[in-house]
C-alpha cells in the first residue's frame, strides 16, 4: 500500500488517471443516490405517518428499497441492467444512449454527472495536489455533488448526508486540516445561525417559510469544513451563483418553480474550499 501511494505522489499523470477513474465510477454511483434517496426518504415517511395514524397495522414493506436494493432496470422495460451495460461513460456511448433490450432512450444526465464528478475530482487534484487534504477534498467534493441534484430535484437536502457532511468537517479539522479546531466550531455554529436568522426573521415579516433548514445545516457543514471567515465569501458567491442560474432557468423553464437555494450554497461552498484565500486576498486587495 505504501508503494502505491509513493508511486501516485511521485507521478502526477498516474495519480490524475485513478482519481479520473475512480471519480467516474463514483459518479455512477451518485447517479443512484441522487435517484434513490428522495424515494428512500417518501417510503420512510410513508412507514411513520402509517405508525402515528394507524399505530395498531403493522407496517408491511416489502420492497426493500434502498441504495443497493433492488438491482437497477430500464424504466420502461424493466430488464435487469447488466454489469457490462453499466460500465461508466462507456457503455452509454456504446449503446448510444438508449436500452439494450427496449432501446428506450437513456437519459443524457447520467453520463454528465459522472463527467462532472470525474472533472470536478481532478480539479481538486490540481489545487490540492496529492496530500490528505486533496483525500477529503474528494469527499467534500462527492457529496457536494450528490446535495446539489438532490436539491434541484426535490427542493430537500437529506440530512443524512449534510449531517455526517458537518460530523467530518469538525473531525478532520480536530487536527487542523483545513482550519483550526476552534474556527471550525465555529463556523459551524455561526454558518447554521446566519441562515436561520434571516429565516426567522422572514418568516416573522411576512409569515411564510422562505427556505427550509437543510440550507442552514449545509451552510453549516461548510462552516465546519472552512471556519466562520469563508462563509461571508459563500453567501455573497451562492447569491451570485443562484441569480445567474436562476435567470437562466426562468427563461428555460418560462414557469414558476419553487427555488431550491441548497445548490447555490454547494457551489459557492466548493469555489470557497479551492479558491476562497486567493479570492479574499484580491478582494482585499
Amino acid at each position: 500500500m505504501q508503494d502505491i501511494v509513493y508511486f501516485l505522489s511521485n507521478n502526477p499523470t498516474a495519480l490524475y488517471i485513478v482519481v479520473g477513474l475512480f471519480s467516474l465510477c463514483i459518479g455512477s454511483f451518485l447517479n443512484v443516490v441522487i435517484y434513490r434517496t428522495p424515494k428512500m426518504m417518501q417510503q420512510e415517511w410513508h412507514n411513520e405517518c402509517q405508525m402515528l395514524l394507524h399505530p395498531e397495522q403493522p407496517i408491511i414493506d416489502d420492497s426493500k428499497f434502498s441504495l443497493s436494493q433492488p438491482a437497477s432496470t430500464c424504466p420502461k422495460c424493466k430488464t435487469a441492467i447488466r454489469w457490462y451495460q453499466n460500465i461508466p461513460l462507456l457503455s452509454w456511448l456504446v449503446l448510444r444512449g438508449k436500452c439494450g433490450n427496449c432501446q428506450n432512450p437513456i437519459s443524457m444526465r447520467y453520463p454528465l454527472i459522472e463527467l462532472l464528478t470525474a472533472a470536478c475530482a481532478l480539479v481538486v487534484v490540481a489545487v490540492l495536489g496529492p496530500t490528505v487534504q486533496m483525500l477529503f477534498g474528494l469527499v467534500l467534493t462527492y457529496i457536494l455533488i450528490a446535495l446539489t441534484f438532490i436539491d434541484f430535484d426535490t427542493q430537500l437536502l437529506p440530512d443524512r448526508y449534510t449531517l455526517p457532511l458537518a460530523a467530518l468537517g469538525l473531525i478532520v479539522n480536530s487536527y487542523a486540516l483545513y482550519t483550526t479546531p476552534t474556527q471550525a466550531i465555529w463556523g459551524y455554529v455561526i454558518g447554521f445561525l446566519c441562515l436561520w436568522s434571516v429565516y426567522y426573521l422572514f418568516k416573522l415579516v411576512t409569515g411564510k417559510e422562505g427556505m427550509g433548514y437543510g440550507d442552514f445545516k449545509l451552510l453549516a457543514a461548510l462552516g465546519a469544513w472552512m471556519g466562520p471567515l469563508m462563509l461571508p465569501l459563500i453567501v455573497l458567491l451562492s447569491s451570485v451563483v443562484g441569480a445567474i442560474i436562476g435567470i437562466i432557468l426562468l427563461k428555460v423553464r418560462q414557469e414558476n418553480q419553487a427555488f431550491a437555494f441548497g445548490p447555490y450554497i454547494a457551489i459557492a461552498g466548493w469555489i470557497a474550499f479551492l479558491w476562497g484565500d486567493q479570492i479574499m486576498q484580491v478582494y482585499l486587495g
